[in-house]
């Protein structure tokens, strides 16, 4: 197999053990909040993990508001090393990067040609000081369009893995289970195969509504085998989980995104500006037991339990395809004598 091709991006993203983009046919499926729920729950499978959130909805940047980072604090500040994401959490073991932090008025509407969001893109993949990361999460915009171009293009490079990261960037993709949403994403399929993007799988978000007080689950789209249908029998893609509507979940994203639980940016620049360069350049010895509100309190929830299934499984299938690629990239012993 030929040796990786070495660009900015491809050195920036050395330090990220695994990259996964989160795809969607159509808006408005809940594709950004199963991004968060993707993080959250990928941080709490190891208290050690580092996560990152990448925002590239350019025109529509809605993870910040989410991880309750829509305030003036939260904007991207310069190291010597790059720009450095905005932490939700103490520990530092959550950041997000969004065009949204680049904003003088958090209204502001961006109204961008496919050429400035392709340069954007390639800031925020080649400039951004993550350090190690153990997952990045990419949250891409509805459909197919200029932005997914531009990211796998210059992700590029990593799709050629090597004996030592024996891995490439890998997708998953978020549907309702409502034929034309399920048909959409289909086209998502079809174009992460052929650009040779693995599909670990699919999520069926807002699979019922669960009663607060029952606990009943009603099918407000109707309890049909479409997904399974259109998915595992028609196209082999496996269905990572079904996740219902949950009233405490929607108030929990309600509050953050009102500032009624959020992190105190202000202290964490200051903790910046105050030294701990040396942290900030190596990655390594960041607090692991820091005060997570965010994620404490989306542990109480009924998605949380749900999302942690889908996320073992989605972990599991990214570990068993980093063995295959090991055997197949391992030096033949057969002709051994």
């Amino acid at each position: 197999m030929e040796d990786p091709v070495e660009t900015p991006v491809s050195r920036r993203l050395s330090s990220v053990k695994n990259i996964i983009i989160v795809l969607s046919g159509k808006g408005g499926v809940g594709k950004s909040s199963s991004s968060v729920q993707l993080a959250l729950s990928l941080l709490s499978q190891n208290p050690s993990n580092r996560v990152g959130l990448l925002d590239l909805d350019i025109t529509g940047p809605s993870l910040p508001r989410m991880v309750g980072l829509d305030i003036p604090e939260a904007t991207v500040h310069q190291s010597s090393a790059g720009w450095v994401p905005v932490y939700v959490d103490n520990g530092k073991r959550l950041g997000v990067m969004s065009i949204g932090f680049l904003l003088k008025d958090r209204g502001d509407s961006v109204v961008w040609r496919g050429p400035k969001k392709d340069g954007m893109i390639r800031q925020f993949l080649s400039e951004v000081r993550w350090g190690e990361l153990d997952y990045l999460v990419i949250d891409t915009p509805p459909g197919t369009s200029d932005e997914h171009i531009s990211l796998l293009t210059h992700l590029h490079p990593l799709f050629t893995p090597t004996l030592s990261k024996p891995t490439t960037p890998s997708s998953i993709l978020i549907s309702t289970p409502q034929t034309t949403a399920l048909n959409d994403t289909i086209k998502s399929l079809s174009f992460t195969r052929k650009l040779q993007l693995p599909v670990m799988g699919l999520v069926e978000n807002m699979s019922g509504y669960v009663c607060p007080c029952c606990n009943e689950i009603s099918y407000t789209f109707g309890n049909n085998t479409n997904t399974e249908k259109i998915f595992k029998e028609q196209n082999g893609v496996d269905i990572l989980g079904k996740v219902p509507i949950d009233t405490v979940l929607v108030g929990l994203l309600d509050s953050v995104s009102k500032g009624e639980l959020n992190v105190d940016v202000q202290q964490q620049h200051q903790q910046q500006q105050n030294g701990n360069n040396e942290q900030e350049e190596n990655g390594d010895n960041f607090q692991q037991q820091s005060h997570f509100p965010l994620l404490d309190e989306y542990n109480k929830t009924a998605s949380s339990v749900i999302w942690r299934s889908i996320t073992e499984k989605l972990v599991e299938k990214i570990e068993s395809r980093k063995q295959q690629i090991k055997e197949k990239l391992a030096p033949s012993t057969t002709n051994k004598t």
